[in-house]
């Protein structure tokens, strides 16, 4: 599988998640909604470890990176989680899913060799991701101050650059499976530690702990495919793809929820998955 599939994989199990995370963060406490996903997050990865034998010892070099990318997993789920809560989505999406040019750069940095008809793809499938999102129609835009908003988003889109390049580099010498575990351990314990600190509730309420399972299961296949992209070719693609998040979020809320698309959206949409398909060629 090449690493741009595993990002179109990441990208509808993110879309699924951030439906929820939208529904839910109005309903129950958002850290420890955050909590539990990543609990159910990291029980899935195990399973997949234990059916995939896929335990293994990490050099201190690949354990330092996993640990770091770990703390960027959480930066970025906190400011996700954040971002979506106050919304609105057309605001929040097109700024999250920017970070692929951080991962870009990244790759440059590690000699990637990058056209300039590939850096136009990447800028297509921003801004068809850009289109459809500002031109989502919200019925309730009695929306918090946009500046807290495009902080939390802009958190979010650096934490998942962070996670990505580092996380994808580890992949590269150690395996993505043991990477992966790492970086998930690292993230619950520093969540556990903050919202101790805090004083916050660990407790999300059993109505709400279904749908946080599932969650938990889609946000572990899609930081699973992301880190496994790591050592495939074009790896800095699979970023890419999984920035159609926002734009699978509308589409999933227009095909399950019967949202309105307009023609402009469906441009937007034509235009990121022609960006797409140009890199899978």
């Amino acid at each position: 599988m090449s690493a741009l599939s595993l990002g179109i994989i990441a990208a509808f199990a993110w879309g699924f998640h951030d439906i929820c995370v939208r529904y839910l963060s109005q309903r129950t406490p958002l850290m420890a909604s955050l909590l539990v996903v990543l609990i159910f997050g990291l029980l899935f990865h195990i399973g997949v470890m234990v059916v995939e034998d896929g335990f293994a010892p990490l050099t201190p070099q690949t354990a330092w990176m996993a640990l770091v990318s770990g703390t960027f997993f959480l930066m970025a789920s906190l400011g996700l989680y954040g971002a979506f809560q106050r919304g609105p989505v057309k605001l929040v999406a097109p700024i999250i899913a920017s970070y692929p040019v951080l991962s870009l750069v990244w790759a440059l940095a590690r000699g990637a060799q990058i056209t300039a008809w590939q850096w136009g793809a990447v800028i297509a499938i921003i801004v068809g991701v850009s289109l459809v999102a500002a031109l989502a129609q919200h019925d309730d835009e009695d929306n918090p101050p946009a500046g807290p908003t495009i902080a939390f988003s802009l958190v979010a889109a650096v934490g998942f650059a962070g996670t990505f390049a580092l996380g994808q580099y580890a992949s590269e010498i150690s395996g993505h499976l043991p990477v992966t575990l790492v970086t998930r351990i690292m993230a619950l314990a520093l969540l556990i530690g903050a919202m101790g600190a805090l004083h916050l509730p660990f407790w999300a309420g059993w109505r709400a702990l279904p749908v946080l399972a599932l969650m938990g299961i889609a946000d572990g296949i899609a930081l699973l495919c992301l880190l496994a992209a790591g050592g495939l070719p074009d790896a800095q693609y699979a970023a890419v793809a999984s920035s159609c998040f926002g734009l699978l979020t509308i589409l999933m809320a227009w095909a399950f929820l019967r949202e309105k698309m307009t023609p402009p959206q469906w441009v937007g949409c034509a235009i990121a998955f022609s960006g797409i398909g140009y890199l899978a060629l």
